[in-house]
């Protein structure tokens, strides 16, 4: 069991075995490449990917499709190589993939990125923030004052 004491979340404990790897990095974080997703059942369907090489880094997310529930996807052929994918096919949310979508948080409300979001590899847990090729999908999707954005 691996223990953390993080800016945010308090002391975590995990598995090794459960970490996220971004072989690349996030875009601006170039350097940290491993996470640990965070559930809390109050917060659900929140979900929060701390960074295990910096204790004061990390995200909020969101299921895409608690955002948006006819969300598809539509990563790039490079993207899903790097994540150990398909390159043939988009894979199925839920079923290969976790597909999450990063919040943030302001005065004004809540977003979420619906054009970048975060595509976890489920059997070898490697992970991309996968620009949207197509769809028509924002950086700043709204989220409604009610529902999941209470948890904001």
């Amino acid at each position: 069991m691996l223990f953390l004491n993080t800016k945010n979340l308090g002391a975590i404990t995990w598995e090794q075995a459960s970490e996220i790897e971004f072989p690349c990095g996030l875009p601006g974080f170039e350097d940290r490449r491993r996470f640990v997703a965070v559930h809390f059942t109050h917060t659900d369907p929140v979900m929060f990917l701390q960074s295990v090489d910096d204790p004061a880094l990390c995200f909020i997310t969101l299921p895409v499709r608690a955002v948006k529930s006819d969300y598809r996807l539509t990563a790039s052929e490079e993207d899903l190589a790097l994540v150990g994918l398909p390159a043939n096919r988009q894979p199925r949310i839920g079923e290969e993939v976790n597909c999450l979508a990063v919040l943030s948080v302001r005065e004004t409300g809540c977003t979420a990125n619906l054009l970048a979001p975060v595509i976890i590899n489920l059997k070898n847990l490697k992970a991309v923030q996968a620009v949207a090729q197509e769809g028509g999908y924002s950086h700043q999707h709204p989220l409604p004052s009610e529902g999941v954005a209470a948890a904001c």
